[in-house]
């Protein structure tokens, strides 16, 4: 067997390592989540509106890296929840934004020891984990490469 038969092996991707890591991370994060009462998806949003709030569902979207359609009803199960709140925009009544309400800006303050409980659960440090986020970068927030080939026309 040559070394260009080993890059085949499912052990080497780099891809299936990825995937299993995400799916792991996910699970991770489950139990430190839930005495919060929010799932990983759920978590996401309320980060991105605890660093600007308010949002329109596009933009919150698209730093999410999601479809605003995916993205929708993770902010209604949000609002359901009394934690955000979807208004009329005052510059452009057709627009909504998308507005933390007093209980998701107290959230925030229980949210804060997330961070080091995931941390601690993988026996990592603040160091080693910006190391890996940072190694991950290249692979994140890129568009699909069907994307790509559009964009080219």
């Amino acid at each position: 067997m040559t070394d260009s038969d080993d890059l085949l092996k499912l052990e080497n991707q780099l891809c299936f390592a990825l995937v299993t890591a995400a799916r792991n991370v996910v699970a991770i994060y489950r139990p430190i989540l839930e005495p919060l009462g929010l799932t990983h998806p759920q978590y996401l949003v309320m980060l991105a509106l605890w660093e600007r709030s308010p949002r329109t569902l596009n933009d919150l979207a698209a730093e999410l890296a999601l479809d605003p359609a995916t993205a929708s009803p993770l902010v209604k199960r949000l609002e359901k929840e009394g934690l955000i709140a979807r208004e009329r925009s005052s510059e452009d009544e057709r627009r909504l934004d998308i507005r933390l309400t007093p209980s998701g800006q107290q959230l925030r303050q229980r949210a804060l020891d997330v961070p080091h409980q995931v941390m601690a659960a993988v026996h990592m440090d603040i160091q080693q984990v910006a190391t890996l986020r940072d190694g991950l970068s290249p692979f994140a927030g890129r568009a699909p490469i069907g994307e790509m080939r559009a964009e080219r026309g």
